[in-house]
């Protein structure tokens, strides 16, 4: 298979992870980038090799250039999705478009109609779809090894301290910069469940809140940084323990610590948490998203799927039980246990996820196996290569702003 040439719109740990997945497995080559923020922008250039010429400060500047990527990799802010995107749809890139699609409905629905009125392949990066042991789940459903499939329980496990570093300190910390976290981290989950479903749901509901990340949760004592706190040395959330014990461990380096400082030392990450807003207290910050939520949904056939994100677990894979009227599934994002109703008899499928559920890990593989799916499908022209469209993709979505508005209005929303 042939290199597909890719522009890179968006050079921070998602561009840049997506990127270099490409040109490790040799089927792309980044030919193009635009990145607002200098220092990322050098670096990119430098680790992709990209001619000075084709190097921009903005993703307004790459477009004006005129096309000269086959696809491209748009992985700006959530709220700087929609222009790049529809600009780059209408030169003829087939596009890498990382989650959500957009904050809005609106906006989303602007994507896609790019998508399909230019005739190009838009991916977006619902990476769990992509993973070892989604292909052997969904393998298992679609044979039939548990019956039909009666009901769904769903955990996502988002971890305390990565709550605390990217929805509470970090930059999905607020709707209104945002989105709400259920678009933002959980819409990967939501299109996970209507994949193994096969079928949007007929009626959802949701519950949750923002419950311990608040002011009045501060325990006696509390500073407003972890570096002037007297109490910061028993707090779960010492920015302190978390990012100076990143420096001992290079595969924390790009994240989170990256994030933090580009000055990877004790001196350099001490100076960002006393004057960043990574250091400051989980209780004092200016967040409003959730830390906890639940949604449950309900299908045309009667079929129904419980779903809850917590920040108040360890980070780890998801974990889903499966219900079918002939049997169980029982999965750890690694192994499958099946329980067999007609013989009584358990077995186990280990689907050699080698890798961890994080994005430093690549989420158990389903980074790589995206891209890869993607660069295929635009070598060979073959969009069925890629398991969603931008019409799949948004119908996920719309899932995720129905669920939103049970949420915050207190009720079931039935979807079209």
């Amino acid at each position: 298979m042939s290199e597909v040439t890719l522009a890179l719109v968006g050079a921070g740990m998602r561009g840049r992870s997506y990127a270099r997945h490409a040109v490790a497995a040799g089927t792309g080559r980044v030919v193009a980038l635009a990145e607002p923020d200098p220092a990322r922008r050098a670096a990119a250039a430098r680790e992709f090799g990209v001619p000075p010429d084709r190097v921009y400060a903005d993703w307004t500047q790459l477009a004006a250039a005129g096309r000269f990527a086959e696809a491209a990799i748009v992985a700006t802010q959530d709220r700087l999705h929609r222009e790049p995107a529809v600009a780059l749809a209408d030169l003829g890139h087939h596009l890498l478009l990382e989650k959500p699609m957009a904050p809005t409905e609106e906006e989303a629905a602007e994507i896609a109609a790019a998508a399909e009125r230019n005739g190009i392949m838009l991916a977006v990066c619902h990476v769990l779809r992509y993973t070892p042991y989604t292909r052997a789940l969904k393998h298992l459903l679609d044979e039939g090894a548990i019956g039909r499939l009666v009901s769904v329980q769903h955990l996502e496990p988002v971890g305390w301290w990565h709550q605390a570093h990217s929805f509470v300190r970090g930059n999905w910390r607020r709707a209104d910069t945002s989105a709400p976290m259920l678009l933002t981290k959980s819409c990967h989950d939501i299109d996970w469940l209507v994949y193994l479903f096969g079928r949007v749901p007929r009626r959802v509901s949701s519950f949750g809140g923002l419950t311990h990340f608040r002011p009045e949760s501060a325990p006696e004592g509390a500073g407003t940084r972890c570096t002037d706190c007297a109490v910061e040395s028993t707090c779960p959330y010492s920015a302190k323990r978390l990012y100076l014990g990143c420096l001992a461990d290079p595969e924390q380096h790009f994240w989170p610590l990256s994030a933090v400082t580009e000055d990877l030392t004790e001196r350099g990450v001490t100076e960002a948490l006393r004057t960043g807003p990574y250091g400051r207290c989980v209780y004092a910050c200016d967040n409003d998203v959730v830390d906890h939520q639940v949604v449950a949904m309900e299908f045309d056939d009667g079929a129904t799927c419980s779903f809850t994100m917590s920040a108040f677990t360890p980070m780890g894979h998801r974990r889903t039980r499966l219900l079918g009227t002939h049997g169980y599934l029982d999965g750890d994002g690694v192994t499958l246990t099946r329980t067999d109703f007609r013989t009584g008899a358990e077995s186990v499928v280990d689907t050699r996820v080698t890798a961890g559920a994080s994005a430093a890990d690549g989420h158990g593989g389903g980074d790589e196996g995206l891209v890869a799916a993607f660069l295929a499908a635009v070598a060979h022209g073959d969009a069925r290569l890629l398991t969603s469209d931008a019409a799949t993709s948004l119908a996920s979505h719309r899932v995720v702003w129905a669920a939103e508005q049970a949420r915050t209005t207190a009720s079931v929303v039935t979807l079209p």
